[in-house]
């Protein structure tokens, strides 16, 4: 069986998305888009008829956000993640978005060809706040391998590269 890499990540925005001061984000979206459509290993990605994820609400709060993709391979995703122009917007994410009380990123498994749900990368990230990395719900801190693998954790030395919240 082969396996996809499925991620989701979710965020407050500090001000309504219409917000002036929210507006540079805003503007970025397509292009940061793009470039993950045209990413080696990219496979899918969560989008509205509007070409992004912003107006796809999964709460009352009309400031949560949520992203969600999938890809071949959790390298292609860290690859795209922090080595592409997308990390420039994570470097000014901060100037967004509220700093998160828990987990915001979440990696697991799918089948290839399966598309994950909304709700699924929702379950998955409450289980990682919950329980921390397992082999169903993971980082690129604490990767698992996939279900047809060993499942051993690998650490993918994110450190060097995170622009988190630390």
């Amino acid at each position: 069986m082969e396996w996809h890499i499925a991620q989701m990540n979710v965020g407050t925005t500090l001000y309504p998305l219409d917000d002036p001061r929210i507006a540079e984000f805003m503007s970025l979206l397509d292009e940061i888009n793009k470039s993950a459509d045209r990413s080696p290993g990219f496979v899918w990605r969560l989008q509205s008829d509007q070409g992004n994820a912003t107006d796809i609400k999964v709460t009352d709060n009309p400031q949560f956000i949520v992203n969600m993709s999938v890809w071949q391979s959790v390298e292609v995703l860290f690859d795209f993640v922090y080595r592409t122009s997308h990390r420039l917007v994570m470097e000014k994410r901060r100037q967004w978005f509220e700093r998160p009380s828990g987990p915001y990123f979440v990696l697991w498994w799918v089948e290839a060809g399966t598309l994950p749900t909304v709700e699924q990368g929702l379950a998955r990230l409450h289980h990682l706040g919950q329980l921390g990395p397992t082999a169903f719900a993971f980082t690129f801190k604490q990767k698992f391998g996939h279900p047809d693998s060993s499942g051993e954790l690998v650490d993918l030395k994110s450190e060097r590269y995170c622009v988190g919240w630390a």
